[in-house]
């Protein structure tokens, strides 16, 4: 059985989600703790549960979703997965965070680069890569069949997208990839987005007026 616990994080109302399973192993999905009250919180809670993380995955990587990714490598020695079209918001991420007025104490490189059908996976879990640019060139989804969930970051919302105005950022690529790679997915599939409540495939197939 797979558990899925969310937390929001930082200025932007982030959810960060942790993917756990029954031999206490975990995936944290979006690691967007900014300071340490939150990397306590994080870190309350893993132990708490006796949860040892495996890996760290973002779905982009625009400041607000990457903000702890240097507290679960320099705490658990686990470093972030990312799509490589990722690389021009790593090298420039100092710059973007003061714009937006976040405090960025550090951002490492990537542990490894992800691809298009590349599969995640621990104990009971297997989380497929779906590439959906437009909202950020290395936007990408994670989905899974068994557990029927899929993480959207900021690609899809409950009744929204994500924004095409920011760099990179380009609508008509955004809308292809909801409708060619998440629209085909079951319409029970339960859609864990990167700010906000969770949707289903379903349900923003009908009803989200944006695509």
């Amino acid at each position: 059985m797979i558990t899925v616990k969310s937390f929001v994080f930082n200025d932007f109302q982030t959810n960060t989600y942790i993917l756990s399973n029954e031999q206490h192993q975990c995936m944290i999905i979006d690691c967007a703790c900014q300071n340490a009250t939150e990397w306590q919180q994080l870190k309350g809670w893993l132990n708490e549960n006796q949860l040892t993380p495996l890996h760290a995955l973002l779905t982009h990587c625009h400041v607000d979703h990457v903000l702890g990714c240097h507290y679960l490598l320099d705490e658990y020695g686990i470093g972030y997965q990312t799509h490589p079209a990722s690389k021009i918001f790593i090298e420039l991420a100092s710059e973007f965070s003061s714009v937006l007025g976040l405090k960025l104490e550090k951002f490492p490189p990537p542990q490894s680069y992800i691809y298009e059908g590349d599969c995640i996976q621990m104990e009971g879990l297997t989380l497929k890569v779906i590439y959906t640019p437009g909202h950020a060139d290395g936007s990408v989804c994670y989905h899974s069949e068994n557990e029927k969930i899929m993480f959207s970051g900021d690609v899809l919302f409950k009744d929204s997208i994500g924004r095409s105005d920011l760099p990179t950022g380009n609508y008509e690529k955004l809308r292809k990839s909801i409708i060619e790679k998440l629209f085909v997915l079951p319409d029970d599939t339960v859609v864990y987005p990167g700010h906000g409540p969770f949707t289903t495939i379903g349900h923003e197939r009908k009803n989200n007026p944006f695509v």
